[in-house]
């Protein structure tokens, strides 16, 4: 079962999507949001070329693990993903996962140019694989 994975922002969407048997999770592409609905076409198409069963989306939490006004605006997101799609969306706590993926990059000496560019593809990644991780210890 293939699940797509997505780390939603007010510029980016980075996705993310698993090998067939669920075990891993590799980047696939940054989605630009640059006019209303556009994003959501590309994720349907996404959904539709790659067989996708499930989608998560990143939840940003607070550090105390309350859920502030970005994770409103994500839950929304993934009701209307819900909707379009007809298919399973859950949620995923996304605590720290763009500052590991940014410590990661710079880790590995990738300019600020191209971390642009890959961070949040790379941060819908490690969403991907920590659910992926939760599913395989039940």
């Amino acid at each position: 079962m293939k699940i797509l994975g997505l780390d939603y922002g007010d510029r980016r969407i980075g996705v993310a999507v698993s090998d067939a048997f669920g075990w891993t999770a590799q980047g696939l592409m940054v989605i630009e949001r640059r006019r209303e609905g556009e994003d959501l076409e590309i994720i349907a198409g996404l959904v539709s070329e790659h067989g996708i069963e499930e989608v998560v989306v990143g939840l940003p939490k607070n550090m105390n693990g309350t859920i502030g006004p970005r994770g409103e605006i994500c839950m929304a997101f993934a009701e209307e993903l819900k909707s379009l799609l007809q298919i399973p969306v859950h949620l995923w706590d996304e605590r720290l996962t763009t500052v590991s993926a940014h410590r990661t990059l710079l880790e590995a000496d990738v300019s600020r140019k191209k971390r642009k560019g890959v961070v949040d593809k790379m941060a819908a990644s490690l969403i991907l694989q920590n659910y992926l991780d939760s599913k395989s210890q039940r």
